[in-house]
């Protein structure tokens, strides 16, 4: 597909809000790297710090909103944006999780975030030759969800509000509120 000068000029970032795909020649794709780069400045700071507080401060300023006291990180948490994650009250992040949020991540209040758990915003189309293009549809993880260790969940998905993910999981689909769901892909166990 050709694109218009026109079609280039608009903010990069606001393009994929928009669910945009970027073409890798895109004009602007360096600065996709740039700002996971400065994100990258603040992991590292923030992923070798034993302080809650200064946990929480650090986050705050790779997502631009004040994170809660009440709520927990331990790290490392691997964030290549943060811009684009917002994260409610009394909310659990254990070690090693990796947060692509170029498509928008939201977890809301009493969420339980369990170790190497992946929230994947971004992808890139099936077909070979468009393959090196970047796709993002948003993650939305609702009131007091529990997604458990190893879980991955993947762009477009919502977990519903009490709903449990089970460890090891690949959730492509939406989740109910109050269903408990494991496998690869994950499928209903019980609601």
């Amino acid at each position: 597909m050709e694109r218009t000068e026109n079609e280039y000029t608009a903010d990069i970032f606001e393009r994929l809000r928009k669910g945009e795909t970027i073409a890798p020649d895109d004009p602007q794709a360096y600065r996709l790297r740039e700002a996971s780069y400065a994100t990258k400045a603040f992991l590292v700071q923030m992923n070798n710090s034993s302080d809650p507080s200064e946990i929480r401060n650090i986050l705050s300023g790779i997502i631009g909103t004040t994170v809660e006291e009440s709520t927990t990180i331990f790290t490392p948490l691997y964030i290549n944006y943060g811009k684009n994650t917002r994260i409610g009250k009394n909310v659990f992040i254990n070690f090693d999780c990796v947060f692509l949020d170029l498509g928008g991540i939201i977890i809301e209040d009493n969420v339980l975030i369990a170790p190497r758990v992946s929230l994947l915003t971004e992808g890139h189309p099936v077909e070979p030759e468009n393959r090196q293009s970047l796709t993002v549809a948003p993650i939305h993880v609702k009131k007091n969800a529990w997604i458990g260790a190893n879980a991955t969940i993947l762009p477009g998905v919502t977990i519903g509000e009490n709903a449990i993910v089970a460890a090891g999981a690949v959730v492509s689909r939406d989740v109910p509120d109050n269903a408990i769901v494991g496998g690869v892909p994950a499928k209903t166990i019980s609601r």
